[in-house]
């Protein structure tokens, strides 16, 4: 026997729309998703391959709001790759250190050296300096998360 579909309570769906709203876009106020996201407006950037990727910010809880601002407006401005997201104050169970939250920033192949290398650039005049990781979404894909067990798994480390 064909099972019913479960109804969507759009009112539901709105009322937790309204308090991501309600936040501005500070990950730090969010609760109610596992992320925000951010795609580039200006100028055009190839599709994602199936070898895509990205950058891993990782930042203090702390600090979240203000390093996502000026992450969000370099993608939203073309300056990065094509999206971004950043993990919110919505516990995520694939987190380490519940003091640090993590913002992707996305590049379409990491076989293009000179696209990602572009974009880390980009990342430090943004102020990140410290060394950060890049991980293929297929390894993502895959499960391979530190949390799990997994190291190493980074195409890049500068």
């Amino acid at each position: 026997m064909k099972q019913p579909k479960p109804k969507i309570d759009l009112n539901d769906l709105l009322k937790r729309a309204r308090k991501i709203v309600a936040a501005k876009g500070k990950p730090s106020k969010v609760k109610e998703a596992y992320w925000l996201s951010a795609e580039r407006m200006t100028g055009s950037y190839p599709e994602p391959t199936e070898r895509s990727g990205k950058w891993l910010v990782f930042v203090q809880t702390s600090a979240v709001d203000k390093v996502w601002a000026k992450i969000k407006e370099a993608t939203e401005d073309g300056k990065l790759g094509g999206s971004a997201k950043v993990s919110t104050g919505k516990q995520n169970p694939n987190g380490v250190d519940m003091d640090k939250k993590v913002i992707c920033v996305y590049t379409y192949d990491w076989a293009d050296g000179g696209d990602v290398h572009r974009v880390r650039a980009e990342l430090r005049k943004l102020g990140v300096t410290e060394k950060i990781p890049y991980k293929s979404d297929s390894d993502t894909l895959s499960g391979k998360y530190r949390v799990s067990g997994h190291t190493r798994i980074g195409k890049y480390y500068e």
